[in-house]
């Protein structure tokens, strides 16, 4: 299984020793919030010269407050940086209340928004000179984008009709947050399929991130999500895809139970249409060190790496 983890730590010096561990232990891929450090585009290229192969990934970064060609110029730098392949750039527009709230900018018209967002990334990304001009976004990039040293896969944060088909049409496929089975399955993958299909593009990845928690009381595990989680719930945009997927809740969509359940329940995500599964390992009871470990070695055994 290609199977990635939440980057992230309190330091660049932590951050890079976390990426390290997570390469040797033969993880696929590690993803960053946009608030790591600030900004995680820095302590992420640091920690790509430090490692050979993980791919290190933004799981996402905002559009609104950022200009595509400044975030194709910054992603190009760290490109740089990092000196190797490996660099993915998730995107998506946030939420209306942080967009509206925090940041002061209107959320009127965010799929539309969007869309000229990624088609001026995506060809910024390819070295194209990019003359756009559109009702939210335009540039007139020629002469103003730095060179691209390695490719970078671009993701959207997909989870409406219209985003899917965004990210089927423009990127290389979704990252996802709370999206259960069902939705993957019945919503999320064929949709994206098609459009991809349809622009001539290849096969989209779809990385499905959800909790995870290994441990023999599920109603504990669920608990101890539901009190890490629980302001998700209250998002519209991951209400409507965990309703989709027959979830009430961050609790009941996580991934919980001991190893042969919760073996089962990942194999499940990658039958439903899922290329990669990105995982936030949730530690559960008092001795939440021994919980973790408990989680993250089941999914080094299912990664392939080696054990400790």
């Amino acid at each position: 299984m290609r199977i990635g983890l939440t980057g992230g730590a309190a330091t660049p010096d932590k951050i890079v020793q976390q990426a390290k561990r997570a390469e040797a232990d033969g993880f696929a891929s590690l993803w960053y919030a946009s608030i790591v450090t600030g900004d995680p585009l820095t302590p992420m290229a640091l920690a790509g010269r430090e490692t050979s192969a993980i791919e290190l990934g933004t799981a996402v970064l905002q559009t609104y407050p950022c200009h595509p060609l400044l975030q194709a110029n910054r992603t190009a730098s760290a490109a740089a940086t990092m000196g190797r392949p490996g660099l993915t750039i998730g995107i998506g527009p946030s939420h209306e209340p942080m967009v509206r709230d925090v940041y002061g900018m209107s959320y009127d018209h965010p799929g539309r928004s969007t869309e000229e967002y990624i088609r001026i990334l995506t060809g910024l990304l390819r070295g194209e000179d990019v003359d756009f001009q559109g009702e939210d976004w335009s540039t007139r990039s020629a002469g103003r984008m730095a060179p691209v040293a390695h490719p970078v896969p671009v993701l959207l944060s997909a989870l409406s009709p219209r985003m899917l088909r965004v990210a089927g049409q423009y990127a290389d496929g979704t990252i996802l947050w709370m999206a259960p089975v069902k939705a993957i399955e019945e919503h999320i993958a064929p949709r994206i399929h098609a459009a991809a299909s349809a622009a001539g593009r290849p096969a989209p990845r779809i990385v499905a991130g959800l909790p995870v928690a290994v441990h023999d009381d599920e109603a504990q595990a669920r608990e101890a999500v539901a009190a890490t989680a629980g302001a998700y719930a209250g998002m519209p945009n991951y209400q409507r895809i965990m309703d989709i997927g027959g979830a009430r809740s961050p609790a009941e969509a996580a991934l919980v139970g001991d190893e042969t359940s919760v073996r089962k329940q990942l194999q499940s995500l990658l039958d439903a249409g899922a290329t990669d599964i990105w995982v936030n390992i949730v530690p559960v009871g008092p001795d939440r060190a021994a919980s973790s470990r408990r989680t993250r070695d089941l999914l080094r055994d299912l990664a392939g790496g080696a054990a400790e």
